[in-house]
């Protein structure tokens, strides 16, 4: 019997960030604790957000707003990577990256762990920007999924390719 295997991967849905964006603009324009704050959201380059306003406290407002989205629509709040505000002439400004893919050092973190914390014949070898974890049992790759679920990492995971 061949190798049963997974792979362990850290992506975002687009389209649910959009949605997530789109929904935070609505609210930006009605509510009435953002009228005359000039409060907006919108894309900035492919994976970053900026937003603005009138005051650090009405920007740090919103950027709440759009993490209320993103918990809404399930997309975890480790991918989102937001400075600090910043000013700007006369408002204030945040900008934020949406994190794809698991970076170099986090993919060894994650492969030490399965390999001094896992069960005894699981590998994982780093491929580009995803794991893939092979074993011989499939339920020894549940308990390594298991494992990662529980392990406190600075970075949203998910499993798919599952073979």
């Amino acid at each position: 019997m061949a190798d049963s295997s997974f792979d362990v991967v850290s992506k975002v849905d687009r389209q649910e960030v959009d949605n997530a964006l789109n929904q935070t603009g609505k609210e930006l324009s009605q509510r009435f604790d953002f009228r005359g704050t000039n409060a907006a959201i919108s894309w900035a380059g492919e994976e970053g957000v900026t937003l603005t306003a009138d005051t650090e406290e009405r920007v740090n407002a919103a950027l709440e707003v759009f993490k209320e989205k993103l918990i809404k629509r399930n997309i975890s709040l480790k991918v989102l990577d937001a400075d600090e505000p910043q000013s700007s002439g006369k408002s204030y400004k945040i900008s934020a990256r949406i994190k794809q893919g698991i970076e170099s050092d986090v993919a060894k973190k994650i492969a030490k762990l399965i390999r001094d914390e896992g069960p005894k014949g699981v590998q994982a070898q780093i491929q580009g920007d995803q794991l893939r974890v092979s074993g011989k049992k499939r339920d020894d790759l549940q308990a390594v999924q298991q494992l990662l679920k529980g392990a406190d990492l600075d970075v949203a995971l998910q499993f798919d390719n599952y073979r």
